[in-house]
């Protein structure tokens, strides 16, 4: 069950990014900023219970920047997208 977890994890931010390279997603849409911002939750939980320091930094990082462009958009604020 955890590697499921942890699997589901990933292919929520790798969904996210291949659809952004096509460009089916906009990096400041929603669908993109939620799949990013669960991915990596997810992710950074499944480090933190197998004390993977490395991956918890990385993920916990990713998870916190996500989380934080997802409130900026829910707040009408501006989110910087690759160009």
């Amino acid at each position: 069950m955890y590697d499921l977890v942890q699997i589901v994890g990933s292919l929520l931010i790798l969904a996210a990014f291949v659809g952004a390279m096509a460009g089916r997603l906009n990096q400041s849409s929603y669908c993109y900023l939620i799949a990013n911002t669960v991915g990596s939750t997810v992710l950074t939980i499944t480090a933190i219970i197998s004390s993977e320091w490395g991956f918890l930094l990385l993920e916990g990082v990713w998870a916190l920047v996500s989380a934080n462009s997802l409130v900026r958009k829910a707040t009408g604020r501006h989110v910087a997208a690759a160009h």
